[in-house]
């Protein structure tokens, strides 16, 4: 007899790991910053309001949003050509053959498995600083990734509306956009909007790393211990994520599921309309955002002078690869334990106070917004730099990810087997595990899977800021101008995402199919 853990159990197993966690920490905390922790958690209660530093504040955020949105926009339409053009449906309905298809998505894995910030940087070197290097740092990879979800809906989306219209001599594209077109509206409305608020985290934490916006005024405000002017930055910028948030959920509610939260539903053609005008917004929006930025689409092509390429590839090879492979995908592993094991952890914990819950939604709306190089330079006020530190400051970043969308499962789940539960006299900590918790069980582990390949590609930007790993390298070799060395970490970096894309899209489906 095989023995299985069950759904509800196997969510809680990643939290095993605050137990060896628990032993390793007092051995690397040195202690010197506790009362800097304190006095930072105490200043989130008073933000400055002075109107100097609301200005500044506020003239950051409108930078950032901007960006966001303008490489948002560009990377949306983009990934829709190139979604299309990578599609087997597409491409066997037109030519007969599936062959470009193929060739496309694997010439797209590239950019995708390469981080925003890798973009930034390499850009920044080539194009000297200026606006559009952070717009271009998150249109490259997004435009890949919206093209590989979009292709992969466009391919499970049966043929078969598609035949009959050929059979009854349509031309192909034709056939195409009005059998599948409707069909492929909502998935893109729902995956666009999750990109959207993606975007805003991103050019925040770009903004981190030197590339304007309100990230470059949060870290001189935290480098120099300013933390009231800090939580005046993060305040403003949490209104405007959950504003986004709740506006994007609304339109998910109004055109993908009216009947379930007793909205009115929209007629097929007025709902097509809708979604279709807010798709051809985003031409004029792009050139408002892109004219206010000051975007200016020649300097693009004048790029700046590098140092000759010196090949020495003997000092690439002497690099320690199997200790930075192996920090990389240590901290990673940590990151994702922490992160899964967690939300579901202090959901239980929280379960029996309705009080509890509004405190756990403002900590992972913070963890959402706090960029992960923040939390540890937060976190080396009173840790070593290393492993643990990154991951505490990854884990805790995905924590806010993972924890909402648990939220939002558990809350659209039956709550009849969990009052069963109650009413037959479990606690409401087992009457939640085993009622609510235990169907959304596999769809959670799922996106873990996939978030943990997010992790991966996410430990640069903490192994940038003191963690070990390919990204403390990459940083280095960057600041020396050793491009051989640079090319080689790169590479690596995108075998290893791809690699790690792999496994969590084979995970994911064997989760989904045992379910």
């Amino acid at each position: 007899m095989q023995l299985r853990v069950a759904p509800p159990l196997l969510v809680l197993l990643p939290a095993l790991v605050l137990l060896p966690l628990g032993l390793v920490l007092p051995g690397l905390s040195h202690g010197g910053g506790w009362e800097l922790i304190g006095q930072f958690a105490m200043a989130a209660l008073t933000p400055s309001l002075d109107p100097v530093v609301l200005r500044s504040v506020a003239g950051g955020l409108l930078v950032t949003v901007a960006m966001a949105l303008l490489g948002w926009a560009v990377s949306l339409v983009l990934g829709l050509l190139l979604g299309v053009a990578s599609s087997r449906t597409v491409w066997t309905t037109l030519s007969g053959s599936a062959l470009p298809a193929t060739g496309i998505r694997r010439l797209l894995a590239v950019p995708r498995s390469i981080h925003e910030l890798i973009w930034g940087l390499l850009l920044l070197q080539l194009l000297g600083l200026q606006p559009a290097v952070a717009v271009l740092a998150i249109v490259i990879p997004y435009a890949a990734l919206v093209a590989r979800v979009l292709s992969d809906l466009l391919d499970a989306l049966p043929t078969t509306n598609v035949e009959a219209l050929r059979a009854g001599g349509a031309p192909a594209p034709a056939a195409l956009l009005t059998a599948l077109g409707p069909a492929l509206l909502p998935g893109v409305l729902s995956y666009g909007g999750y990109r959207l608020e993606c975007a805003l985290r991103s050019a925040t934490l770009l903004g981190v790393f030197g590339l304007g916006g309100l990230g470059t005024e949060l870290k001189l405000t935290m480098q120099s211990l300013a933390f009231h002017e800090l939580w005046t930055g993060l305040w403003l910028l949490l209104a405007v994520m959950l504003s986004l948030e709740a506006g994007l959920g609304h339109l998910r509610r109004r055109w993908l599921m009216p009947v379930r939260f007793g909205l009115q539903q929209p007629s097929v053609g007025l709902q097509a309309r809708e979604m279709l005008l807010v798709l051809l917004a985003l031409l004029p929006l792009s050139l408002l955002l892109g004219h206010a930025l000051g975007v200016q689409p020649q300097a693009l092509l004048s790029v700046q002078p590098l140092p000759p390429l010196q090949s020495d590839w003997p000092s690439v090879l002497a690099l320690p690869w199997p200790a930075l492979v192996g920090g990389t995908l240590g901290l990673t592993l940590l990151a994702a334990c922490l992160a899964v094991g967690l939300a579901p952890l202090l959901l239980l914990l929280a379960a029996p106070s309705r009080w509890l819950r509004a405190p756990l939604r403002l900590v992972w709306a913070l963890g959402r917004l706090w960029p992960p190089p923040l939390t540890a330079l937060l976190l080396l006020l009173v840790l070593q730099p290393g492993v643990v530190t990154g991951a505490l400051a990854l884990g805790f970043h995905n924590l806010g990810v993972l924890g909402r969308l648990l939220l939002e499962s558990a809350a659209d789940a039956s709550p009849a087997t969990e009052q069963a539960l109650a009413c037959a006299g479990s606690g409401p900590r087992l009457a939640l595990l085993y009622g609510r918790l235990s169907g959304v069980a596999r769809p959670y582990l799922a996106y873990a899977a996939y978030r943990s390949d997010v992790m991966l590609r996410e430990s640069v930007v903490v192994s940038l800021v003191g963690a070990t790993g390919l990204g403390s390298q990459l940083l280095e070799s960057l600041s020396s101008f050793a491009w051989d060395q640079l090319l080689a970490l790169v590479v690596v970096y995108a075998l290893l995402t791809l690699l790690g894309e792999d496994l969590s899209d084979r995970w994911r489906a064997r989760l989904l199919a045992s379910g």
